[in-house]
């Protein structure tokens, strides 16, 4: 039987939208395919999602993982890159790190149970 949910389709606004697609190309080193004209799809790793009550609907985040926060923040400060200061949460540790193209990606090292990939 075919499945219902084949993938999820995650977008990032930006202003610099070359400048961040070359972050996820040069830098995170995620797969890609050109759509057309440099548009470029990423393939991310594994992935969960999660539902969290709120006073109003329509209000999505985007995290990235992993699993030493701090090599992480290490190694895109040698790169000259700026992540905020890591914060401990119950969820895990978490910091900002400032995209080429101006604006923000949450990164974060979970301590709560990961789900078996669908």
């Amino acid at each position: 039987m075919k499945e219902l949910i084949v993938g999820a389709h995650s977008i990032i606004y930006t202003k610099n939208a070359e400048a961040d697609r070359a972050f996820f190309r040069d830098v995170l080193n995620f797969p890609y395919v050109d759509a057309h004209d440099g548009w470029l799809i990423f393939g991310l790793p594994p992935s969960e999602v999660a539902f969290h009550p709120w006073g109003k609907n329509n209000v999505h985040e985007f995290y990235l993982m992993c699993d030493d926060l701090k090599e992480f923040v290490a190694k895109m400060r040698r790169r000259g890159l700026k992540c905020s200061r890591i914060k401990k949460h119950s969820f895990g540790l978490m910091t900002e790190l400032r995209l080429p193209g101006g604006g923000g990606l949450g990164i974060y090292q979970p301590t709560h149970p990961r789900p078996v990939e669908h």
